[in-house]
């Protein structure tokens, strides 16, 4: 690393000066920030090509993306080193929650610490910043911070599949200014009470549903909302879930029906493979919604807990994918066969859906702290099995559904959670479809 010549090294960054011996001790510090980071740190770094391997060795001098989507990584830090010598390395697909790193340090000190001691890195977007600083402390990391998530603002959405009478796979894209394009002919078995969600920052999947017979199968959407052929399913088949994303870049399934009602969930990783079920938690029930808050949560709420009456349950999800025991405290109609979405990039809408009594046009926001809002006066054709998704970044839209009929009506909703009239129907009128936005 440039800069590192004598027996002593002065660091500084966000307000803080601190002098670092030749062994690495912090001697003395002065400031107020939160966080020391050497001067021209990363200055000769050599990056590397993106490592995916479950085991490799790293080099001075050299910075590594590390790839864990699919495996952790177990990383040996040279036999030796010298004063100054630095590595960096990157979570470059945002899975070291998932699947972390292990570092050796092959014989040498890490924070002081010989290598009997593991040495672990677990945080989704963490970078790790090393430089070897003598033998009594060795390897020091300088800056070990979690880069937070830029997160990509989904322009566009798409509605897919549903009822028309038979079930049916046909796609209706959204354009960035809230317009619903003409039908797109189907791909992938033909199905209904299905749910979407985001993945990766800027794609969508649909998964499960039921085509007369409950089937666990997922279709990805790619950033340009091409819908892939079928993918063979995991997780457990059922018919009337909900999803949403989580983590800024995940996703994850939850809750429906497989003749009775279940309350398991399903994560979706960056890359839009579906995990095995985990283990229900929450009130199980059917014919629910779920949308994003606070812009790495979730939240799933409202439906039909059958055999008993429908809900205004809520669950809400962090930003790991951990799903909350039910909320003590319900807001708004119970209802089920709604819809949900995100909206002004960090809060949610619950909308629509019906009772016994037939149904509704009434709307719940959700803060960006996870607090369902009591019930807004409807505007708009009160129906229900409908969907929603996200469009411009901090927009949304409802649409399709049954009002008595089938129907293709749709309802903008603005960055403020405020919904509009209803907006002449184009494509196919559906019930019982999904929605998600993409890039």
């Amino acid at each position: 690393m440039s800069g590192i010549t004598g027996s002593k090294l002065n660091i500084r960054g966000s307000g803080l000066v601190a002098k670092l011996g030749t062994d690495g001790q912090i001697l003395t510090s002065t400031g107020a920030g939160t966080q020391a980071a050497f001067e021209d740190a990363a200055a000769g770094i050599s990056w590397q090509a993106v490592e995916t391997g479950s085991t490799m060795t790293a080099v001075a001098g050299n910075g590594y993306p590390i790839d864990t989507s699919s495996n952790a990584c177990t990383i040996t830090l040279p036999s030796s080193a010298s004063l100054g010598d630095q590595i960096i390395f990157t979570d470059y697909a945002r899975n070291w929650g998932t699947n972390g790193i292990v570092i050796d340090s092959n014989g040498l000190n890490y924070q002081g610490d010989d290598d009997t001691f593991d040495v672990e890195y677990s945080t989704d977007g963490q970078s790790v910043n090393i430089v070897y600083s003598g033998a009594t402390y060795g390897w020091i990391p300088i800056e070990d911070d979690t880069i937070a998530m830029h997160r990509a603002l989904c322009s566009e959405g798409i509605f897919g599949f549903g009822n028309t009478g038979s079930a049916t796979g046909v796609t209706n894209l959204v354009s960035n200014a809230g317009v619903v394009a003409s039908d797109v002919a189907g791909v992938g078995t033909a199905r209904y009470s299905l749910a979407a969600c985001e993945y990766g920052g800027d794609k969508g999947i649909f998964a499960y549903g039921t085509t007369g017979s409950i089937v666990s199968m997922s279709n990805l959407v790619t950033n340009a909302g091409v819908v892939g052929s079928d993918v063979t399913g995991v997780g457990t088949a059922r018919s009337g879930p909900a999803a949403c994303e989580f983590g800024g870049d995940k996703g994850i399934f939850g809750f429906g029906t497989t003749g009775s009602v279940v309350g398991m969930t399903n994560l979706v990783s960056n890359a839009g493979v579906v995990a095995t079920d985990v283990a229900a938690v929450g009130t199980a029930r059917k014919n629910l919604a779920a949308c994003e808050y606070g812009g790495d949560k979730g939240i799933f709420g409202y439906g039909d807990p059958y055999p008993g009456s429908i809900a205004a349950t809520t669950n809400l999800v962090s930003n790991a994918g951990v799903v909350a025991s039910d909320q003590a405290a319900t807001t708004g109609t119970a209802r089920e066969k709604l819809a949900a979405c995100s909206y002004g990039e960090d809060k949610g809408i619950f909308g629509f859906g019906g009772t016994d009594a037939g149904a509704l046009s009434i709307t719940n926001l959700v803060s960006n702290a996870g607090v369902v809002a009591t019930d807004t006066a409807g505007v708009g054709a009160a129906r229900k099995q409908l969907a929603a998704c996200e469009y411009d970044g901090d927009k949304a839209i409802f649409g399709f559904g049954n009002t008595g009929s089938v129907t293709g009506v749709t309802n903008l909703v603005s960055n403020a959670g405020v919904v509009a009239s209803d907006v002449a129907a184009v494509g196919t009128a559906r019930e019982i479809l999904a929605a998600c936005s993409f890039n």
